[in-house]
């Protein structure tokens, strides 16, 4: 089967990673990719968001199937252009990728679905959430539990151009739960959990993610909430002629009344992605290709009883900023030794070496026999890795 990757980070080169391992795998095909992809395939230079780059490449190759890893060219439509002209895809419509692109129209499907949310407020007073209703890489969520904080995060949510929506602050542990759809059925795949912001100890402002932990040891109810959570969402999205094809990810909140959404988003996460596959057991090019041609029944998966953490090295500035670029990057090969896997989010190639390229520039993965123990696998191999200015958070899956 020849395969197209649509991304470039960490996320897209953990599902390279394992796509690679597929028996019915021809050739993998990346588009732009990354450094870490191109071991693994051919790496075009087509941006993500470039329906007819994609639509040329895909004509080229005959791909069997198109897997759009990022969010945003899902938004804009990429995987539209691409079924239109006969190329079964992995990844919503821009019509139902909008449970991302919008949290208001999230907000109104989950209404209509009777998913439990958090309750939207019309005038923002603490405590409270501010959130940009547009797609913020993660960084447009604002918790404010005072005036100043509310102030603050008005004046940042504007900088994002377009709405905002106000929720209700919900106290308790976060989740994230991941299922896969051909529109119709749903197959469960795992939960995570993530660390969002910068800092040790949640501190700092909110980032697109610096590490991620899997299993969640007190999470047990992933197939009872898929089939309370993802299902009815699934069952709206098709009433309404806006079928959802792909990966639907649900950020929750476990609260005292039981798990509420915090926010949808229409494809796999980043960093849960990277510690979800060194756990998931059978052929992931299967299933994602049962999904994009509409028949799921009968598949399912199975999660290894092993653990994985992963830890994100980024760049001094990031979150400000995500353009930290040239700098060498020392050591992947050592920590890859270790039996760690180091998926390239933000890195490039000059004059043969590997440099930084982007904010969040490394995801490092370990496996171990428990959380504790792919945990200190995992810092093992990222204390190998160096370059300037390197940031990481030290209290990652942290018992």
């Amino acid at each position: 089967m020849q395969v197209v990757l649509v991304g470039s980070g960490a996320r897209e080169h953990a599902l390279a990673w394992r796509l690679a391992r597929s028996p019915g795998l021809t050739e993998l095909h990346a588009a732009p990719g990354n450094p870490g992809i191109a071991a693994l395939g051919r790496c075009h230079p087509v941006r993500a968001e470039d329906g007819e780059g994609l639509l040329s490449l895909a004509v080229t190759i005959e791909a069997d199937l198109i897997v759009v890893g990022p969010e945003a060219p899902l938004v804009a439509g990429v995987g539209d252009e691409l079924r239109m002209n006969g190329f079964p895809v992995f990844g919503p419509s821009a019509d139902a990728a909008r449970i991302e692109g919008s949290k208001s129209f999230a907000k109104e499907i989950m209404r209509a679905a009777g998913v439990p949310t958090a309750k939207t407020m019309s005038v923002a007073r603490p405590p409270c959430v501010v959130k940009a209703d547009g797609l913020a890489s993660g960084k447009g969520v604002f918790v404010c539990r005072t005036a100043a904080e509310v102030d603050d995060a008005l004046q940042a949510v504007t900088a994002f151009g377009g709405e905002f929506v106000i929720e209700e602050l919900l106290e308790g542990e976060e989740v994230s739960l991941f299922a896969v759809t051909d529109g119709r059925r749903v197959v469960p795949v795992g939960a995570a959990q993530d660390f969002k912001r910068i800092g040790d100890g949640d501190t700092g402002p909110n980032t697109g993610g610096m590490g991620a932990y899997s299993p969640v040891p007190w999470f047990e109810d992933v197939d009872a909430l898929v089939e309370q959570i993802h299902q009815p969402v699934i069952e709206e999205l098709a009433r309404r002629a806006s079928p959802f094809v792909g990966c639907l990810f649900a950020g929750l909140m476990i609260t005292d009344d039981g798990p509420k959404v915090l926010e949808f988003n229409a494809r796999f996460g980043d960093p849960e992605t990277q510690v979800l596959l060194p756990r998931l057991q059978g052929d992931l090019l299967q299933l994602l290709f049962a999904c994009a041609v509409g028949d799921v029944a009968g598949s399912s998966t199975a999660m290894s009883g092993e653990a994985a953490v992963t830890v994100v090295l980024a760049a001094p500035d990031y979150p400000a900023r995500s353009d930290y670029a040239g700098a060498p990057i020392d050591g992947i090969a050592a920590a890859e030794a270790t039996g760690a896997l180091v998926f390239h989010g933000g890195t490039a190639v000059r004059n043969g070496m590997v440099v930084t390229n982007g904010g969040r520039i490394l995801s490092v993965t370990a496996t171990g026999s428990t959380v504790g123990d792919a945990r200190e696998r995992a810092y093992a191999a990222v204390d190998l890795i160096s370059f300037d200015g390197a940031q990481y958070r030290r209290d990652i899956a942290r018992g």
